[in-house]
């Protein structure tokens, strides 16, 4: 009985192919979906996206595939976008990408040359970052699915580099594109322990609208329906059971088996995979086994012409051994002219099968072709491949320098992490190629230095710690003490940054080796670097080196970045623009040099000073025109990241929340590592809290874990006890409200610096005051005595925090104070908080008309900000003291009646339902609903919360004639 190579029916994947379409419904509404899916080799997941391409291109949608390849962490990047975004060219032209050809020439090479081979202008595309590029390539996606909706398709998930996996992870929980479905299929049974795949599909997992849908094997009755429509009739049980048995109800292995032979006779072939997958192949004639063995060291797509140059055979002989191997269904051609194996199972196969003699030989031929022919690849595939080839035929001295030259390559296309992966590479060879050195032209050390850079910038900061200590024990101090400087400065900072500790034990030893060095740029840049992180933690020790560096700069000359570590080092606080002029002098210097990292650095901290002195708008425009230099240059990771929450705090500021949100989403995409994401998480933290945000939970126990670091410094760690603070009193925890003061309050950075200290200390007021805690008010206020006041926002948190323990007839003039105090600042959220508390005060007072106009406002200031809980309380205010349409709060502001006013006036006064009743001449149960109708307008909990309340409001006493 003679089977067919592949079942045509889609068997026991009903339920399956239900969620995909599900999911292309959902992403139909323009909800953005994504869709995983898992199984083992050759369970059917190919099979099934096939099935529902087709469906869902039948029902209007535009579908795009790209597979990974098989090249490991060192591999092509972005190599199934790439495959993708070919396809978009070859249907919709190069007019697709709206006039970002360069940057696109980045995935796509061949758009570098341009009509008819011309290369295109050089300009933009080397300096586009990686983080742009991603959000191009959402854009291009977005655009795509505004015209029908979008299906795109990554095979093979297990298989891909990092880029890949990034920026997967952007479009998935960054971009988040309205109409595209994205589906990723992976091999479960690939997931070893450390793969790199498992903690990314966990994290993907944590994202919303990701589903997640496993294929399991096939039982037996789907077994049994694969063999009858491969062989056109209803089989024997007998070889049902065989087969099942043997294939566990993977449909590849049972369309192998049935393709072998005879099921019945199946049980003659040997067990194994790699057996079973053979067997096809010794049916082909010795000519295409040979073809196919040269393909399969190629890898699972290999083209013609370069097979043709690998095998060294007659075309004629090479088209009839390729034309067996298509007919047995063991190859595919595609529309391109290549070839892929139909099952990348089978090409594992034949290649494990390869003589270790045969199998270098083949790769060897393969580096050999391309590094004579580099067309004969993919555009842009020439380096990955290569190192990939010479690895694998085990020429040490060539797979060394190929791996070098693909680690240039993709830092170029700003892959980073590949970068590292392929220096790490170089490390592993080094010991295996005595003349390394020589080959490279560099020593060992200096690959660690290199490899060391790749890893930072990639963001594996704790990679990037081990290369340190690697290097650090193989320089010689005293010969290299400068070299030695430079890595223990790393160190040092880089200590920090993963919040490990504070790095001035190894910042110090940099400046004693340093200082063995006669003066020279380099040796000043070093020790002005050391200065300004040094500076950091103890001020007086980074103020020394300071002086010490400029009476030596002067001798020899700077460079634009030395000045404005210099002035950062330098800063003083106690001059009124906080070294703003020298800032702005070093941002000159930088722009008239070119110098684009310099100026990026500049920005940073002139974003930051301007903010400080209260200049929202200039700290909010400084940081932009920061935040697009950093792009430009590729930095936006590094140094831009502090840019982006630097902008965000000011827009904060400002009041203009969507923005500073949207600056959050974009510092999100960046991901900044170590503690440098602090600042973003706590800014987006507060924002959601302030709104009300469903999500406002999550985002504070995401911020408020960089607590746990071992080491923060106190602009860091400060802003994160006032969220801690804020969060308390958001949710009513009492509890963790008075531990979150403790902290607060034992910090003993809250005195020494006033910009971070003076929000803490105005939490800490408010806990106070909803806590009713005197002993604690009065610590607060005795620690907040001895804190600096100098800026508008340090003098409106001061009056806050002395009118959050006024009380009596000093309440109203305190907060008055306050409001006034903010008007001054111009931050709106906190000047909202500042006249509610007004409001309250006037109502204690009895000032009805103060109450209103300040509750007006309130109103006014948190639908602007679309401050929700904030216009609550202003309704709630509001109701309790009976205004009519005085917020645009919730509906119910009633006024207490007369006999409502009688009780409640009773009530205060302590008396019982049935004291009431006697006093007012009703029932026990008519005073009870008085009662009851109160606590309800008021909005408290009961009897005593509304006398107290009460009191407060000043609600006993008659309403105002005409009110």
């Amino acid at each position: 009985m003679t089977a067919r190579a592949a079942c045509t029916v889609l068997v026991g994947r009903q339920r399956e192919l239900a969620a995909l379409r599900d999911a292309l419904a959902r992403a139909r509404t323009g909800e953005p979906t994504t869709v995983l899916v898992g199984g083992e080799a050759g369970v059917g997941k190919t099979r099934l996206l096939e099935e529902f391409g087709g469906l869902a291109v039948t029902g209007g949608a535009r579908l795009l595939v790209g597979q990974c390849l098989e090249l490991g962490e060192a591999g092509l990047p972005f190599a199934p976008f790439a495959a993708a975004l070919r396809a978009v060219l070859r249907r919709d032209g190069p007019a697709v990408f709206d006039g970002y050809e360069a940057e696109f020439a980045r995935l796509l090479p061949e758009l570098a040359r341009g009509p008819l081979g011309a290369a295109l202008p050089a300009a933009g595309a080397s300096d586009a970052p990686r983080g742009y590029l991603f959000d191009l390539v959402a854009e291009l996606f977005g655009r795509l699915a505004a015209e029908q909706p979008l299906v795109l398709v990554i095979e093979d998930l297990h298989w891909a580099d990092r880029s890949t996996r990034d920026l997967i992870g952007f479009l998935v929980r960054a971009a988040r594109t309205d109409r595209l479905l994205l589906v990723c299929t992976y091999r479960t049974d690939e997931l070893h322990r450390g793969h790199p795949l498992r903690p990314f599909l966990a994290e993907l997992d944590r994202a919303r609208a990701v589903e997640r849908v496993e294929l399991g094997r096939l039982e037996r009755d789907g077994t049994a329906a694969i063999l009858a429509d491969l062989l056109g009739a209803e089989p024997a049980a007998r070889a049902v059971d065989d087969i099942h048995d043997r294939t566990q109800g993977n449909p590849f292995f049972i369309e192998e088996l049935a393709a072998a032979g005879d099921p019945v006779g199946c049980a003659a072939l040997p067990e194994t995979l790699r057996d079973l997958l053979l067997a096809r192949v010794d049916r082909l004639p010795d000519a295409a086994q040979r073809v196919l063995r040269m393909a399969a060291a190629g890898g699972t797509r290999f083209a013609h012409q370069l097979l043709a140059e690998v095998a060294g055979m007659p075309e004629a002989e090479l088209e009839d051994a390729l034309r067996a191997a298509v007919a047995a269904q063991l190859v595919v051609a595609d529309p391109d002219g290549d070839y892929e194996f139909r099952h990348a199972l089978v090409r594992e196969a034949v290649h494990d099968e390869l003589l270790p003699g045969e199998h270098a030989r083949l790769h060897a031929r393969y580096a050999a072709a391309i590094e004579a022919q580099p067309h004969l690849v993919a555009a842009g595939r020439a380096p990955a491949e290569i190192a990939h080839h010479w690895y694998a035929a085990h020429d040490h001295p060539r797979a060394l320098v190929t791996a070098r030259t693909a680690a240039r390559a993709a830092a170029d296309r700003y892959a980073y992490a590949e970068q590292s992966r392929l220096l790490e590479r170089v490390l592993e060879l080094w010991e295996l190629v005595p003349d390394a050195a020589e080959r490279l032209g560099m020593d060992h050390l200096a690959v660690l230095e290199e490899t060391l850079g790749a890893a930072t910038t990639a963001g594996d900061y704790q990679r990037a710690l081990t290369l340190t200590r690697a290097a650090l024990s193989e320089v010689d101090t005293d010969a290299e003490p400068l070299r030695a400087a430079r890595l223990l400065d790393r160190r040092g900072r880089m200590l920090a940054t993963l919040g490990k500790s504070d790095g001035t034990a190894e910042l110090r030893e940099a400046y004693r080796l340093a200082r063995q060095v006669p003066d020279g740029p380099e040796r000043l840049r070093l020790l002005a670097d050391v200065a300004a992180h040094l500076g950091r933690v103890d001020p007086a020790e980074g103020a020394r080196i300071v002086a010490e560096v400029t009476a030596a700069a002067r001798a020899c000359g700077v460079d634009a970045h030395l000045p404005i570590q210099l002035a950062v080092a330098a800063r003083r606080d106690d001059v009124p623009d906080l070294g703003l002029a020298e800032l702005r002098r070093c941002e000159a210097l930088a722009r008239a040099a070119g110098a684009v990292p310099a100026l990026v650095s500049a920005l940073v901290h002139i974003s930051d000073v301007l903010f400080e002195l209260g200049r929202y708008e200039d700290s909010a425009r400084a940081a932009g025109d920061g935040v697009a230099e950093a792009r430009r240059v590729g930095i936006s990771r590094s140094t831009g990241a502090y840019l982006l929450s630097n902008r965000a705090e000011a827009l904060l500021a400002l009041g203009r929340w969507t923005e500073a949100d949207e600056a959050c989403a974009e510092a999100a995409r960046i991901d900044p590592p170590g503690v440098t994401g602090s600042h973003w998480q706590q800014l987006r933290a507060g924002l959601r809290l302030a709104q009300g945000h469903p999500g406002a939970d999550e985002s504070v126990g995401r911020a408020l874990s960089f607590l746990s670091k071992p080491y923060l410094h106190p602009n860091q760690r400060l802003p994160l006890i006032e969220l801690r603070l804020e969060a308390a009193l958001a949710t009513g925890d009492e509890a963790e409200a008075r531990r979150a003061a403790e902290t607060g309050l034992a910090d003993n950075s809250l005195v020494g610096c006033p910009r971070y200290g003076w929000p803490v200390l105005a939490a800490l007021a408010r806990v106070a005051r909803h806590l009713d805690d005197d002993p604690l008010a009065a610590r607060v206020a005795a620690l907040a005595a001895g804190v600096p006041v100098r800026y508008p926002a340090e003098r409106a948190y001061a009056a806050q925090v002395t009118a959050s323990r006024a009380a009596g007839d000093e309440a109203l003039p305190a907060w008055r104070a306050a409001v006034a105090a903010w008007r001054a600042d111009g931050q709106p959220w906190p000047l909202g908080r500042a006249l509610l508390a007004l409001a309250e005060a006037a109502a204690g007072a009895g000032a009805r008309d103060e109450v209103a106009e300040a509750l007006a406002e309130v109103a006014a200031l948190a639908g602007r900000l679309d401050a929700a809980p904030l216009a609550a309380q202003a309704a709630t205010l509001a109701r309790r003291v009976g205004l009519r349409g005085a917020t645009r709060g919730r509906p119910g502001a009633d006024l207490l009646t007369a006999r409502e006013r009688e009780v409640l006036r009773l009530v205060a006064e302590g008396h019982s339902n049935s004291r009431i009743a006697e006093r007012l001449f009703i029932s026990p149960k008519t005073a009870s609903v008085h009662v009851s109708r109160i606590i309800a307008k008021l909005d408290v909990h009961n009897r005593v919360e509304a006398a107290a309340l009460a009191h407060r409001l000043n609600l006993l006493s008659d309403p105002a004639p005409g009110r």
